[in-house]
């Protein structure tokens, strides 16, 4: 073997390397799908970082203490897949064998939860790099509270062109800036190569001069992206940087060392072909035999990792002296700071009109101090959505464990760095922002739910109750849009005290599902009665009968602020001798988790409904006969005129039923 190639690489780094390559050459080949070039030219780096830098423990993979790596490039994932593999982590020679082949351990994209070293689900360019953001965010509050002996780790992202392209990397990388955030570190893999072709044809940034006026520390190592002892010496000036993140700027070469295919885009998406692969095998000196793998590479590796240092166990025997301290951080990183204390909050009097966002501000009021995993901010409507920590600091440079963090007019990074804090662990992070710009957050919304993260989204002004602000920042379409959404929960509850009963079950749950709670402006009456027991009963069951009839001939039902027209419209039409039911249904995918037989004592579908909601119908056929709503944009018009206009209201109820009953008669 030459050492030309990878020059500073020992003799097991060159082999890791080499065997790396070679894998991300003969997998994708075998899938026939699957990106090879970025993988390869990454390899001396990422074996570099595995080898000499990362904080990690092969025999300890989810020690809480370890760096986290993050492949925001995610489809070079045959790159980490190597990695776990050659360092001795629980992930088979058939395990690559199966890359990108149904219900294996190596999908096309790195899946949290799937194998191991993967911190985050990556893949749509640039959330990586906002993971990181969080994950940092996360590391420094815990640093805070628990000090250096048990929380000190740094966050490692390799991002490429395309990351930095996306939108998102700039909103995360000036927060980053803004915050100091000093343990984290981005590669960029300046490979001047994307699908289409040269990155020139669309970018022409000076990325160093960008970063830098972002406020990061900034290291361009040029064209040295082979050799192990210039990266090293990079990400060791990384880790010296104590005020800044640090962006690490490497100009690699796509499908490094195919004589063939380097440099091309089509080493970017497209299998190499075999005669490729014997070229490139030939000057990188292996086997010339698709997953020709170095058997005893495995061991080796995952030898010299643990023999460097005892750094996981060293940290649990930290823990274990820390005594209480301790204890309370792996309380915390195992319940993700839940909600313990039995104090309840003050419930809102039956009867007043309170709009479902002050019920949130309550609830922060009540609970805040007392979930010790909260952190929570807007992207710049604190004080209209209620997320505000009233006796909490500022997350900053100055404040590193302050909980109330401003994410500044970024929605789409707000969501991707609260995915990163939570599945960094410990923290149950809460951000805010109103319902229509849920546009902005929803790709990372998906892969918060994608990946089990247990965020709290919270979208205020829910409806065309906003008003004058016209059609703009009416949502419509909204509530459809996430509902479509698997394993996410959509709560819109039906009045303040409901709300408060919905955010404390998401605080206290061991592990929430992803949330987005989506409550109103205006107004809405608080249940009372009878009513209030039933929504106290069934509310956390996703629907309930908020009101149940002898004889009943129709069911009316809502969620949020129109389940109070509902009640409106069953008073009146009783008075006319019809009963009605009434219905909530706060959360759909909530409701569909109970059994058959609630579900059906619910809906009772064996009698006629009707459903009214202020936005888009779609979707409600699941539930009911037929469906009242807005499958039109809004109106820049005072919030009542608009409710009006698109008869939103108990009369549109009443007129609806009557004409049913009638035309039935």
């Amino acid at each position: 073997m030459s050492d030309e190639l990878f020059p500073g690489a020992n003799e097991l780094e060159g082999r890791t390397i080499r065997n790396i390559v070679g894998l991300a050459m003969d997998a994708p080949a075998a899938a026939n799908s699957g990106h090879s070039g970025t993988a390869m030219a990454l390899a001396p780096l990422a074996t570099m970082m595995f080898s000499r830098v990362l904080r990690h423990d092969p025999s300890d993979p989810a020690w809480p203490d370890r760096d986290r790596f993050i492949l925001s490039c995610g489809h070079a994932s045959i790159l980490q897949y190597g990695l776990a593999h050659f360092f001795g982590y629980d992930l088979s020679d058939a395990d690559l064998r199966a890359f990108r082949q149904p219900h294996s351990r190596t999908p096309g994209h790195p899946e949290n939860g799937v194998a191991p070293t993967v911190e985050v689900t990556t893949g749509p360019l640039g959330q990586g790099i906002a993971n990181g953001v969080g994950m940092a965010i996360a590391e420094r509050i815990l640093r805070d509270d628990f000090g250096h002996a048990l929380v000190n780790h740094r966050t490692w992202v390799v991002a490429g062109d395309g990351c930095l392209e996306e939108g998102i990397s700039h909103e995360a990388a000036s927060l980053a800036g803004s915050l100091g955030l000093d343990k984290l570190t981005v590669f960029y893999d300046d490979n001047h190569i994307t699908i289409d072709g040269a990155t020139e044809l669309a970018l022409r940034d000076d990325t160093p001069a960008r970063f830098a006026a972002y406020g990061w520390h900034v290291i361009n190592v040029g064209e040295q992206a082979n050799d192990l002892d210039v990266l090293e010496a990079a990400a060791r000036a990384a880790i010296a940087e104590d005020q800044r993140p640090t962006l690490i700027v490497v100009r690699s070469h796509i499908g490094f060392p195919s004589p063939t295919m380097m440099d091309r885009r089509e080493a970017h998406g497209s299998p190499f072909s075999r005669g490729a692969i014997s070229e490139a095998k030939a000057l990188l000196g292996v086997l010339d035999e698709p997953f020709a793998l170095d058997e005893d590479l495995a061991e080796l590796n995952r030898a010299a990792v643990l023999a460097s240092d005892n750094l996981a166990g060293a940290w649990h025997e930290r823990v274990a002296d820390a005594g209480e301290p301790g204890r309370s951080l792996l309380v915390q990183l195992a319940s993700a700071g839940r909600l313990e204390d039995p104090v309840s909050a003050e419930p809102f009097e039956g009867g007043a009109t309170v709009a479902t966002r002050k019920a949130l501000q309550r609830a922060m009021d009540t609970w805040a101090a007392k979930t010790p995993g909260l952190s929570a901010g807007s992207a710049d409507l604190t004080d209209n959505t209620g997320v505000l920590l009233t006796h909490a600091q500022s997350q900053s440079r100055e404040h590193p464990g302050g909980r109330q963090i401003y994410y500044g007019i970024r929605e789409f990074a707000m969501g991707a760095i609260m995915v990163g804090q939570a599945l960094h662990g410990g923290l149950r992070p809460v951000g805010s922002t109103f319902f229509v710009f849920s546009d902005y957050v929803r790709p990372a919304i998906r892969l918060a739910a994608l990946s089990h993260a247990g965020v709290l989204f919270v979208f205020t002004h829910d409806s065309v109750g906003v008003g004058e602000d016209g059609p703009t920042h009416q949502p419509i379409e909204h509530l459809a849009a996430l509902r479509a959404m698997p394993r996410l929960h959509v709560v819109r509850p039906s009045d303040a005290n409901e709300t408060l009963s919905l955010v404390e079950d998401y605080l206290r749950h061991p592990s929430p599902a992803t949330t987005a709670l989506v409550l109103t402006r205006q107004d809405v009456a608080v249940l009372s009665g009878p009513d209030a027991i039933a929504s106290s009963q069934g509310a956390r069951r996703g629907g309930y009968v908020v009101r149940e009839s002898a004889g009943a001939v129709y069911t009316l039902v809502a969620t949020g602020s129109e389940v109070q027209h509902c009640l409106s419209a069953h008073e009146t039409l009783s008075a006319r001798g019809i009963a009605t039911r009434v219905v909530a249904l706060p959360c759909w995918r909530c409701f569909d988790e109970q059994d058959v037989e609630y579900r059906a004592s619910v809906l009772r579908r064996d009698i006629p409904s009707v459903s009214l909601e202020a936005g888009s119908t779609l979707g409600w056929h699941r539930y009911v006969d037929d469906a009242l709503g807005i499958d039109a944009f809004g109106l820049s018009a005072p919030g009542s005129y608009v409710f009006e206009h698109f008869h939103i209201n108990a009369q549109a109820l009443v007129d609806f039923v009557l004409s049913k009953v009638e035309a039935s008669a």
